[in-house]
Parts: structure tokens; C-alpha cells; sequence
């Protein structure tokens, strides 16, 4: 299967758990609004989250993915096969009991994380009781989610994309589910909604067991024991935890800022505002890292670099060839998104405002996030966490200091624009790791072509900004015309964004055909 097509195939089904996600957050704006409930359960929502890409998605996969697919090698025997799930048995039978511990742990702790993420809301006793129920109820999700990565990995390692790609979109459905199905008041929905998120959990592990155990992979669960491979595994994503602790307190922080010293609905202005940001991301981002990492693994051990970099060329050019267009779509029609998607029930036009700012602060970094998902398997695939470690710390500390800067001027938006910064920031000490000892550099080909990627959105702008000159009085209503009215904005920014494409050159139907065909 070529590049192309496997990312493609992460990313369609990644599309169809955004499509899902809307539908979710549509129903979340109508029904939560951005008030208390709001406020809660998104914080409460955060906390496994924060754990999930933490250790899960963050060092565990960054550590697991490449060690499993060195032993499986770039021919799968049966004898590797046998080792990869000998290796893949002992890792879960040192893990899970961790994870246990840890989730008793946490529910025990409920009380005082929570008034260190939140401070106690200023005194507001009900809003932080039920930050802390909600918390309890939705942490199982992690231990679960958890097991959840580890399948996936697996199956990624396998070449075997679909079934884990699949897997945010259970999470979407049980939580649309609760929203129609359970509560009548906001605080009666949130509850509803956290206890979705754990059920979720369980429902997404048993999909992922159901297809590995179709694709004939067989996981045993040995006596707990730190074996030789484990503490390799161990070594590796010890620097790799640090790191993405260090990426996700920049999250938090955020979280942590807003909850604390700006009005109440800030929490939720920039919750849906990264919602919208994190879709290209999800779609984009995610998949060409979820593809490269096991991909690059293989080639580096049978030696052949050449090839990793240029698998790693081209996921930037496919990267930037969708993520450009939809970072300039966001800087220009951020009102008109909110507005469309969420503005209606007890999402105020106030809130549509609120949340359109943050956006447009989160898009100025959008190319950026991107980025740091196609660039780091680079390091990963050599065993390097550390360095990550290194830049995502420099990140931090700038971060910090710029929320802190601009959090007293700019309010919601300062945290947004601090983590956009940072992560352009974090981006150029990535590509300089690489590049300065050779192990990866942007071919002249690949800049050429983010230009003229550069040059298309441009053009794409400048019509969206006339569209939306002749169209915007329909935003203020909502109804049929006003999702009409966005569709042909985006009817408009497509096709002129693909007609530049074309006659800047940056890609023709000859070159598809050929990276449709090829080969890893």
C-alpha cells in the first residue's frame, strides 16, 4: 500500500470522527452552552485526556510502536510475528497492574487535583463539586483508553489502520447518545456525558480486541517481570513521558490560567475554538505520524535512511498541501464557522465572538502542530526521546511566559496566540535537530512546493474575504440559509485553492497517479 493511500486511510476515518465530533459539539454548545456545566465537565474531561496523551498516546506509543515493528522488521516471518507478540505480552503484563494502581489512586485524589487545577472556582462550591463527581466518573476512560493504544499499535505495526482509526468515532456516538438520551437540565447532561466517555472506553477496547484477534494476532499475559526488552522500553519512554508531560501542561496550563483568573466561559470559549483548530490537525497531523512512525522504524533497520527521509518529505508536502488552505480558511472565516456550527440554544452571539478570536489566535499556529506530528517520528524511530524532551521544554518555559504576558491584555485569545508561538518555536528546534547532524533535511522540491501552497491560499483568502463581504448579513440568523451560506464559502475556498494548485504548477494529475502507485 502506498504513503498517500495508508495516510489516507487514517485520515478519512479520522474525517468521519470529525464529522461525528461536530455533530457532538454542536449538541454540546446547544445544550451546555459555555456556562457552569460547561466549565466543569470540560475540565473534568481534560484531567484523562491530559493522561491519555501523556502516556498512552505520548511516551507509550512513541517507545512501544518502534520496538514492535523493529521485531516484526520490514519482512514479517512467522518467527518475528512470535517475537513482536512475545515482546508485546510482557510490556502489558507490567503495564496494566500500573495502570490499575494508578486509577485507584487518582479517584482517591479527586478532591486536591482538582482544586490545584481550578483553585476552588473562587469559592463556588457547587460549580467545583461537580467538577470533582464529574473527574471521578470520567477518569476510568484512561486505564481503558490506555489498552486501547496499545491495540492500536499493534495493529499500526501490522499495516492494519482501519479498525484503530475507527475508534474516536465510538467515543463521538456514545456521547451524542447522552446528550439526546439523558438530562433535562445542563448539570443533569454533564453527568450524562462523563459517564459516556467512561462506557466509551470500554465499548473502544473491545472493538480493537475484536480485530486484533480477527487479524490473528495472538497477545498472551505473562507473569509481571521486568525483562530485557521491557526495561528497554522502559528507557525510552521515560525521556519520551517527560516531554509529552511537558507539551501537555502547556494544555493544561491554559486550563489552569483561564479556570482561575478570567470570566466564567473562557474554559469553553477555548474548548470550542480547539476543536475547529484540532480537525486538521486530527485528520492530517495524526495520520501522517500514525503512518510514519512504524514506517520509518522499518526502513532505519534495515539501513536504508535514503528512503525515510523521502517518505518523510513527502508526508510534509501532504501535510502542508491541506493544513495552508485550512489555517488561512480559519484566520478568515472564524466568525462564520463558530456562528454556523454552534451559535444557537444557549451558544450567545457573545460566545460566537469569544470563541471566533481564540480561533483565529489557535490558526496562526495550525501549520505548526502539524508539523511537530510529521517531525518527531524522525527521533522516535531512533530511539532519541530525549531531544524531543529538550525543545518541548524550551517551548514551555517560552509558553508560560507569554501567557503570562498576554493573558492581562488580550484575555482567552493570549493563551491561545502563547500556544501558537510556542509551538512554532518548538517546530524550528525540531527540523534543526534533524537537520544539523544529516538526518533529515527539506528536499528543494519540498520548499517549492509549501510555497506555492502558500501562494494558492492566498488567492483562497482573498475570495473567501469577497464571498463573505456580500454574504455575511446571512450569518446573523440561523437556519437552512445560514448553512447554505457556508457551504458555498466553502464551496468557493476550495475550488479556488485547487485552481491555484494548478496553475502555479505545485502539482499535477501525472504526479497523483505516480504517489498513488508508490510504493514504501
Amino acid at each position: 500500500m502506498s504513503l498517500l493511500r495508508r495516510i489516507s486511510t487514517v485520515g478519512g476515518m479520522t474525517l468521519l470522527s470529525r464529522v461525528f465530533g461536530f455533530v457532538r459539539d454542536v449538541l454540546m454548545a446547544r445544550y451546555l452552552g459555555a456556562g457552569m456545566a460547561a466549565d466543569a465537565f470540560f475540565i473534568a474531561f481534560k484531567l484523562p485526556n491530559f493522561f491519555r496523551r501523556l502516556f498512552a498516546e505520548g511516551a507509550f506509543s512513541a517507545g512501544f510502536v518502534p520496538l514492535f515493528s523493529r521485531k516484526l522488521g520490514k519482512t514479517i516471518t512467522a518467527e518475528s510475528k512470535a517475537d513482536a507478540e512475545r515482546f508485546a505480552g510482557q510490556v502489558l503484563a507490567v503495564f496494566l497492574p500500573v495502570l490499575i494502581v494508578f486509577l485507584i489512586l487518582m479517584e482517591l485524589a479527586m478532591v486536591p487535583i482538582m482544586l490545584g487545577l481550578t483553585g476552588g472556582f473562587e469559592g463556588d462550591t457547587g460549580k467545583f463539586a461537580l467538577t470533582v463527581e464529574l473527574g471521578r466518573m470520567t477518569f476510568p476512560y484512561l486505564t481503558l483508553i490506555s489498552l486501547v493504544a496499545f491495540l492500536a499499535g499493534i495493529l499500526n505495526a501490522f499495516d492494519k489502520y482501519s479498525a484503530a482509526a475507527f475508534v474516536p468515532v465510538i467515543l463521538n456516538i456514545f456521547m451524542i447518545s447522552a446528550l439526546l438520551l439523558i438530562g433535562e437540565t445542563e448539570v443533569e447532561r454533564a453527568r450524562g456525558l462523563a459517564a459516556a466517555v467512561s462506557l466509551s472506553g470500554l465499548a473502544q477496547f473491545l472493538w480493537l480486541y475484536g480485530a486484533a484477534y480477527k487479524a490473528g494476532i495472538k497477545i498472551r499475559f505473562p507473569r509481571p517481570r521486568l525483562s530485557k526488552d521491557v526495561r528497554e522500553l522502559l528507557k525510552i519512554i521515560a525521556p519520551a513521558a517527560i516531554g509529552a508531560g511537558v507539551i501537555q501542561l502547556n494544555l493544561l496550563i491554559d486550563v489552569i490560567l483561564a479556570a482561575r483568573y478570567l470570566p466564567e466561559g473562557s474554559v469553553s470559549w477555548l474548548f470550542y475554538a480547539d476543536r475547529l483548530n484540532q480537525l486538521t490537525v486530527g485528520i492530517v497531523g495524526v495520520a501522517i505520524g500514525t503512518v510514519l512512525l512504524p514506517s520509518i522504524s522499518r526502513l532505519l533497520a534495515s539501513g536504508d535512511d535514503k528512503e525515510a527521509a523521502r517518505q518523510q518529505n513527502r508526508g510534509i508536502e501532504f501535510g502542508m498541501f491541506l493544513t495552508l488552505p485550512a489555517a488561512t480558511a480559519l484566520l478568515v472565516a472564524a466568525p462564520y464557522l463558530i456562528a454556523s456550527l454552534f451559535e444557537r440554544g444557549a451558544f450567545t452571539e457573545q460566545d460566537t465572538l469569544l470563541t471566533a478570536t481564540a480561533l483565529m489566535a489557535y490558526a496562526t499556529g495550525l501549520p505548526a502542530y502539524v508539523l511537530q506530528k510529521i517531525l518527531t517520528p524522525g527521533y522516535f524511530a531512533r530511539k532519541d526521546t530525549k531531544s524531543p524532551v529538550k525543545f518541548a521544554t524550551i517551548s514551555l518555559v517560552v509558553n508560560t511566559s507569554l501567557n503570562l504576558l498576554l493573558i492581562g491584555p488580550l484575555g482567552h485569545v493570549g493563551l491561545a496566540l502563547a500556544t501558537a508561538i510556542a509551538a512554532w518555536l518548538n517546530v524550528a528546534l525540531l527540523y534543526r535537530g534533524l537537520k544539523k547532524p544529516g538526518l533529515f533535511t527539506l528536499e528543494r522540491s519540498t520548499t517549492l512546493f509549501i510555497a506555492k501552497c502558500i501562494g494558492a491560499s492566498t488567492v483562497m483568502a482573498g475570495g473567501v474575504l469577497a464571498y463573505s463581504h456580500y454574504f455575511g448579513a446571512f450569518f446573523q440568523t440561523d437556519g437552512l440559509m445560514r448553512i447554505t451560506v457556508l457551504v458555498g464559502l466553502v464551496a468557493i475556498g476550495f475550488m479556488l485553492y485547487i485552481l491555484s494548485i494548478f496553475v502555479l504548477k505545485a502539482v499535477s494529475t501525472a504526479q497523483i497517479r505516480s504517489f498513488l502507485r508508490q510504493e514504501p
